[in-house]
Parts: structure tokens; sequence; C-alpha cells
């Protein structure tokens, strides 16, 4: 893997990057990415909440620290201790039918939880650089067919998504009011579309539940068909983090700001062209329509991520179908065989990277 490490100009090699939340499914594919990349890796995070679980199957070797971002005291003695030169917020209440059973577990954890992380960072010396990771559903949808920008107002209709925008402007507040001197971090957050990729078995997501549902030989319920999302795989928002803070770690200070990191026009599919596409290349995928009345969610979500293809040159790497297909590939290889091939996936996509002229990607060296 040694010929990896010159991408995001080697940055990260032998810095001390903290991630929050790097037992869960983004998490987990960004300590095996920052690994790669010869990176220090701290993580902050509660224990897996399933078995299995993406981070425990990936066998990382990182040191590892089972902290509730909600507790503060201990949140700042960690992060002081470790003394990190630039942080990676992931850590979340993540899912919206949680949101609406559990809704003060939701805003203390999203809103609370991001303010004990960015309050710590304020102590520590040498931290250069911050990006707070939030969803595409921090903004106040309004079911338009264009996509949301970065300048677009924020809100959310359940506790998940408000709690997010809410988490957004924590972000924005600390960064006007705590690291606005030469001295301090720079300080950048990244707004993704839905994501897919192989080693997710979060309750309530499509791809998750449709492998359970394939496990037991059973068809999957779905509630939503006509819903349309941004659909990505893990690794094209992770890219993009990656490329915001090798920015920040460069002193790029026009980029301590809000980021869209979508896909394409063509990512921007209903959810049951999401099942079709599995489907082509997974045959025993079978779902059918529920007509039960759910809690309320958007159907419609588009990513305007304009401003991160003109500004960072960042752009997708692989297609729909191509992510589909990478997703897929990874939950057939580990129900058929057992196999993990995450570590295969995220080099064959460096790869095509590379031959499509991603700028990020670098050269192999010789």
């Amino acid at each position: 893997m040694e010929e990896l490490v010159m991408m995001f100009g080697n940055v990260y090699a032998n810095r001390r990057i903290l991630v929050t939340g790097h037992t869960g499914f983004k998490g987990s594919w960004l300590v095996l990415w920052l690994q790669m990349l010869g990176a220090k890796v701290a993580g902050i995070s509660l224990p897996p909440e399933t078995s299995p679980n993406h981070c425990d199957l990936l066998g990382l070797d990182v040191e590892s620290f089972h902290i509730d971002i909600r507790d503060e005291d201990l949140v700042r003695r960690k992060i002081v201790e470790l003394k990190p030169e630039m942080v990676f917020h992931l850590a979340a209440q993540p899912l919206v039918r949680r949101s609406y059973r559990q809704p003060l577990e939701t805003w203390a954890t999203n809103v609370m939880g991001t303010a004990n992380v960015l309050d710590a960072c304020r102590q520590v010396e040498k931290l250069a650089a911050i990006v707070v990771v939030t969803t595409d559903k921090c903004y106040e949808n309004k079911e338009w067919v264009w996509g949301y920008r970065e300048i677009d107002p924020l809100g959310g209709h359940d506790p998940y998504s408000a709690s997010k925008a809410g988490s957004e402007l924590v972000a924005s507040s600390y960064r006007r009011s705590f690291f606005n001197t030469p001295s301090s971090p720079l300080l950048a957050s990244a707004r993704a579309g839905n994501v897919i990729g192989g080693g997710d078995w979060s309750e309530d997501r499509l791809i998750p539940d449709l492998v359970r549902s394939v496990e037991a030989g059973k068809s999957l319920e779905i509630r939503s068909p006509n819903a349309t999302r941004p659909w990505q795989h893990v690794l094209e928002c992770l890219s993009g983090y990656l490329m915001l803070g090798q920015q920040l770690l460069e002193g790029n200070k026009p980029c301590a700001d809000a980021w869209n990191f979508g896909p394409d026009r063509e990512g921007n599919r209903q959810v049951k062209q999401v099942l079709a596409a599995l489907k082509a290349d997974w045959p025993t995928v079978e779902w059918h329509c529920c007509d039960t009345p759910q809690p309320h969610e958007a159907q419609l979500l588009h990513l305007d991520s304009g401003k991160a293809r003109e500004k960072l040159f960042w752009r997708p790497v692989w297609t729909f179908d191509e992510g589909v297909a990478a997703t897929a590939e990874w939950y057939r290889a580990w129900l058929d065989r057992g196999d993990v091939i995450s570590l295969n996936q995220l080099q064959n996509y460096i790869k095509l990277a590379r031959e499509r002229g991603l700028s990020w990607a670098g050269d192999v060296l010789p």
C-alpha cells in the first residue's frame, strides 16, 4: 500500500487525525482510507450497534475510545489528551425514523454533541483543521426539483433533519466566534447525499434492510418507492471530505465554509430505481410496497455540488450504476464467502480515479 500514500498532496502522512464516529459505517471506511494515507488515527465513538459491523470486520489497528459525545467532560479530556492535528467529526444519531422515537437523544447527540466536540477543540494546541460532517437533509426541504445549494435555508421537519441543521448552525457559530484568529484551526462542514456501500447494517436504511431480507430469504417491504434521493457510494463523499481536509490543512481559509458533496444528476433516483439496479447485479433481491401510514419523510431531495466541483475540482469517480454494482458485490462477497473486500474496492476506486484524471488521486510512485 506504500504506493498510495501520495494522494491528497500527502498532507495526511504521519498526522494525528481524530475521527469521531469511527465505529460507524462512514467512519470505518474513512479510517481505512486515512490509514492507507499513513495517518496516525484515533477514534471516539460509541461501540458498534450491530453485529456484524464494518469496523470489527476490518480489524483496523486504531486507538479507539468508547465515549458518548454527549458527555462534555469526557469528550474534552480525551480530545485534549490526544492532541489531534485534525478532526473529522462524524459521530451522530443518523437515522430519521429513530429520531421520531428518540427525539431528545437525537437533539442532544447531533447538536450538543457537536458543540462538545468543537468546544474541546478550542483547548487543543496545534490543531489545524476540523471537518464537521452533517447531511443533505439539513436543508429546509421545499420539494424543489432543483438541487439545494450551500446558501439555501437550513431547516427540517423530523428531529433528525432539524438537529442536523442545528449542528450546522453550531459549526458556523464556532467558526465565527472562536475559530476566527490567524492561529485558529480552519473549520468546514460537509453535506453528502444518501450514501450506499458495503458494510452498513444500520436499521431503517434501504440497503441494510434489503441485505437482511435476502439473508432471511424474504421480500423487503418498501415504504416510499417513489421517493427521490441523491444516491452515492460512500467512497465518493469520503473523497470530498479528504479533499476538503487537505485544503484546510494547507491553510486555504476560504475553504472554511459549508460544502455539498453529492452525485451527478444521474444519481438522483427513486427508491424503486435503486432496487431495480441492485436486482440487475443481485438476482435474489425481492421487494414489495407497503400501504401502512408512515412518519413524514421528504419525497424529493437533490443536492447541487457545483461549488465543490468549481472550487475544489471534486467530482464523483463511479457512475450510479458502478456504485450500486460495488455495493452489491460487497454484500454478495460477505454473504456467499464471508469475505470483506473493502480494501480491494478502495484500491480499485483509487485506480479508476487516476485513470479518469482526478487530481486528488496523484501518481503511483516508482
